[in-house]
């Protein structure tokens, strides 16, 4: 039976949560003193703590409280509540190493779900058994199913910059604001954007995306409202818009910047009234959507210009969410290219041997124009240039990346930054760390003897470089 443990200096919220959670079949304590906590924390293992961050207790706080039982048991989900959310805080704490971070009151399906997810998440780390709550007379029973064997869409990143962009989405997900997210092209934003999405309480209805760069001043009213039959030379059917075909979920407006005027009056319209009107028609439709744009030019400055309308602006800017370019996510290299090479092994069905120190040596010293864009398409390259079950090697570099390759050459060993070689460095570790866990079909605890580890130190490592198995 999963223990559950319940943190908060008010009765009221140990209480209820303990009564929520009790009713699911899980075993669950409560302590409305930090210090006690901590002390029932060295007595018995609990795998998920709820734990409140504002605590009265005079000796030890939420926030010292929260790190405190990390250390003393890494495999416990900590899941830290707030009245108060602050995003600084949060992203200090995610980088710390709690599971997650969210803000009260929390209803009984948010208590249950946080539960469920923390517990999968403790079952896939440590390879324990699945967690399955038992049935409740009151709550249909949840089924939790892992992703092995299949290759996530989304890859979350380990360095600081990738950390702090996943506490944004996380903290702006739940919510209905219309966010703005920018980044240079190929950085990833609409990834971003279906993140977002499928974190949100939108995420069984439709995300469409909308490339506005691709659009016409003819045809833009068109795509974005609808059209009826015979409203325009051509318009042969009646057309649905991106407006109706996302009602109840999210419409993606990409490189927004690039709508002509009038079209960005027409779309501020309709965004604060909620209503549509399609092309050639007299009826307005009402639209359920949440909104999210992404562009690759500052929008203050296309303000300043004359280019973008400024109530449009500060209407769809309720969030902003910067993805940081691949060149200030080196730390994030391994992950990435891990990640894309196990995706092309599966379109070509073909198997690949580790990529070279020479090929990664090179990667760091290259500027990524073209962002994760640019390194998956050279991976694609490189890999589908390779031998099958060969080194993955810089002898098929396309010629762009050839000076940094040299450039590596030439400075050799002595010349990397310290950067760069806590990156290879890291490298080895996760290949040498997935490999002996492939070798013991992921025991933890043989991986752990096998590499003369203790099971904590093995648990540290697996949450340091990302493995989520």
């Amino acid at each position: 039976m999963s223990t559950i443990l319940i943190v908060d200096d008010e009765i009221q919220i140990c209480t209820l949560l303990t009564k929520i959670l009790s009713k699911e079949g899980y075993e669950v304590d409560h302590s409305v003193s930090g210090t006690t906590a901590l002390k029932m924390v060295k007595e018995k293992l609990y795998d998920v703590v709820f734990c409140d961050y504002r605590l009265k207790d005079k000796e030890i706080d939420g926030s010292v409280l929260s790190l405190k039982i990390r250390e003393l048991s890494p495999p416990t989900g900590i899941v830290v509540m707030t009245g108060y959310p602050d995003v600084r805080v949060a992203i200090q704490l995610i980088k710390n190493g709690i599971y997650d971070y969210v803000v009260k009151p929390l209803n009984a399906a948010q208590v249950i779900l946080l539960t469920q997810k923390a517990l999968l998440h403790k079952a896939l780390t440590s390879k324990d058994p699945l967690p399955v709550a038992p049935a409740s007379p009151e709550a249909p029973v949840s089924t939790l199913v892992s992703h092995r064997g299949t290759l996530s869409q989304f890859v979350y990143g380990v360095g600081n910059a990738s950390k702090e962009l996943h506490v944004h989405i996380k903290l702006i997900a739940p919510t209905d604001y219309s966010v703005v997210i920018l980044g240079e092209t190929g950085t990833g934003k609409e990834s971003v954007a279906q993140l977002i999405h499928s974190q949100s309480k939108r995420k069984n209805k439709p995300f469409v995306a909308i490339d506005c760069g691709s659009l016409s001043r003819e045809l833009a009213c068109s795509e974005l409202f609808g059209h009826e039959k015979g409203a325009f030379t051509g318009a042969i059917q009646a057309k649905t818009g991106a407006f109706q075909e996302a009602h109840g979920g999210t419409l993606f407006l990409d490189e927004i910047g690039n709508l002509s005027y009038e079209v960005q009056t027409a779309l501020l319209r309709a965004i604060q009234e909620r209503v549509v009107r399609p092309v050639g028609s007299t009826r307005e439709t009402p639209v359920d959507i949440r909104i999210i744009v992404a562009s690759n030019e500052d929008l203050q400055q296309a303000v300043l210009n004359g280019r973008f309308r400024d109530d449009l602006y500060y209407r769809l800017n309720e969030f902003s969410v910067n993805v940081p370019p691949l060149r200030a996510r080196r730390d994030d290299l391994p992950l990435f290219v891990n990640a894309f090479k196990q995706m092309i092994e599966a379109e070509l069905n073909r198997e690949y041997g580790e990529v070279s120190a020479e090929v990664y040596q090179a990667f760091y010293h290259y500027g990524w124009p073209g962002n994760i864009r640019e390194l998956k398409n050279v991976m694609r390259r490189i890999c589908l240039l390779s031998t099958n079950e060969g080194p993955v090697t810089t002898a098929h570099l396309p010629e762009e990346m050839l000076p940094a390759l040299k450039e590596a050459e030439a400075t050799g060993t002595g010349g990397t930054t310290e950067e760069d070689l806590k990156n290879v460095s890291r490298q080895a570790e996760y290949k040498k760390i997935m490999d002996v866990l492939q070798q013991v079909h992921y025991n933890k605890s043989e991986a752990a003897r096998m590499m003369n580890i203790d099971r904590k130190t093995l648990y540290n490592k697996l949450h340091t470089l990302n493995i989520v198995l």
